[in-house]
């Protein structure tokens, strides 16, 4: 393509770039804009052009008035601006947020003939930017204790707990149920002790075989067994002087339970393989969500350890006695969800409140941030609804089937009849319909599908 060929085209390239694009004589009088322009200012061209770029009142707009009445603009007098934030009005007199770059145009003499000036809207990403650190500010400074959500007395003393840990080596064990957030509370003594500049490792104990367990944390010698083709690091090793956490410590086995009980008293381990002892420093916690004391009766769990573990206990209550802490953490998942979510879903209703509120939460806060996945997975309002949660917590608290059934009934033909609605306005167009509906094509057929909508003949009759 040649020279001569661009400049019949650059008009269409212009038009196609997605910022705008403004170019004004060298006395700042507008004399070509490109069509992304007038759709971010609200203008027509003609409304535009012969208009002084002062017309768009930006705030960062630099008038220098000289005797001579040369470089009436900054723009003129540096020769260009360059990725400044800036603020413009648009013909509604909306205030927009926009990103400006601009240079100076001269001619084959090199004499100064106007200015290019491109714009771009950032109202979104400044929309997102804000939502963004409002909710870090609401999450990790309001109500959030080192990651763990909750302003409830039980909970509060739970963080008086952690802190009093925290300055102590001593080893702490942390009962709960699963889901409630036992491997926080480790994190949270870790992060605030002195060891916190040092590793902090984790294993699960219910997660490995006995064979594996022994080699996981005390690591293992070349040849000790089958398949050590080379000297292995344990867990305690990998930890230094840090902090490791083990969970589910109930289901570790009787043999191991010896062992462990030697790195508590000796603070030496052994690779397996090897008699050769190694001094370690590390800070133990550990974790379990059972019954330690009839595990000990059933012989299952070895009494020295357990006195060796329990220096410090910690219990993290279960969500069903944390008062409101329900609400607080709804408004936090919701509000994750939301930043993950393409979905315009604004809120939560008050009758889904209340149904999270009144549930028991057998699965804890675990549980309650899944409802929260399944609930933008199913919700297809502008509100979370009581409908949009998991089954399990609809079904409970007394909640009468037929009363469900009737609202899931009211609801359908609510749909039905909108879907009707949007598609005799489009005319039958399913495209067109979504976007009155604002939802996705696919929802709609499948819509048309589930309510068996004939289309023709229902936005006939209708």
């Amino acid at each position: 393509m040649h020279e001569k060929d661009l400049n019949v085209y650059w008009k269409t390239v212009v038009d196609t770039i997605k910022d705008g694009v403004m170019i004004v004589d060298k006395r700042g009088v507008i004399v070509s804009v490109n069509r992304a322009m007038s759709e971010i200012t609200g203008y027509d061209r003609d409304e535009l052009l012969g208009k002084p770029c002062t017309f768009l009142n930006c705030d960062i707009c630099n008038v220098v008035l000289e005797k001579n009445g040369e470089h009436w603009c900054h723009l003129f007098k540096t020769g260009f601006l360059n990725m400044r934030e800036a603020v413009i009005q648009k013909k509604n007199a909306e205030i927009i947020p926009v990103l400006k770059n601009a240079s100076i145009l001269r001619d084959g003499e090199d004499n100064v003939i106007g200015a290019v000036e491109t714009i771009t809207d950032i109202t979104e990403l400044n929309e997102k930017e804000t939502q963004i650190s409002a909710l870090r500010s609401e999450l990790l400074l309001e109500n959030s204790f080192h990651g763990l959500l909750g302003n409830s007395l039980p909970m509060q003393q739970v963080y008086d707990l952690i802190e009093n840990a925290a300055l102590s080596d001593a080893p702490v064990i942390i009962f709960g149920e699963s889901g409630t957030g036992k491997e926080l509370v480790a994190q949270a003594i870790h992060n605030i002790s002195r060891r916190s500049d040092n590793p902090y490792v984790k294993v699960n104990c219910a997660a490995l075989n006995d064979s594996l367990l022994e080699s996981e944390l005390f690591g293992h010698r070349k040849g000790a067994f089958t398949g050590a083709y080379q000297d292995r690091m344990g867990r305690f090793e990998s930890a230094g002087n840090g902090t490791i956490f083990l969970d589910e410590i109930g289901d570790l086995p009787l043999s191991t339970q010896v062992k462990l009980l030697r790195v508590l008293e000796d603070h030496v381990i052994e690779r397996v393989g090897d008699n050769q002892p190694l001094k370690i420093d590390v800070r133990i916690i550990t974790a379990t969500n059972r019954d330690l004391q009839k595990l000990m009766e059933e012989g299952k769990f070895r009494d020295d350890l357990f006195y060796r573990i329990n220096v410090i206990p910690i219990r993290v209550p279960p969500l069903r006695k944390r008062g409101g802490d329900i609400s607080l953490l709804a408004d936090a998942f919701f509000q994750r969800n939301r930043l993950k979510s393409d979905k315009p879903v604004n809120g939560i209703s008050n009758a889904a409140m209340e149904a999270l509120v009144n549930y028991s939460w057998p699965g804890n806060v675990r549980e309650l941030k899944s409802a929260f996945e399944y609930a933008f997975v199913t919700c297809d309002d502008a509100m979370i609804r009581p409908e949009h949660l998991p089954p399990d917590i609809l079904h409970t608290n007394g909640a009468r089937k037929g009363s469900q059934e009737k609202t899931a009934r009211n609801r359908d033909e609510k749909n039905r009849q909108e879907l009707i609605d949007a598609l005799r306005e489009a005319e039958g167009n399913q495209s067109r319909a979504a976007e009155i509906l604002g939802v996705s094509r696919v929802t709609v057929w499948n819509r048309i599908k589930r309510y068996n909508i004939a289309v023709l003949r229902d936005v006939a009759e209708n």
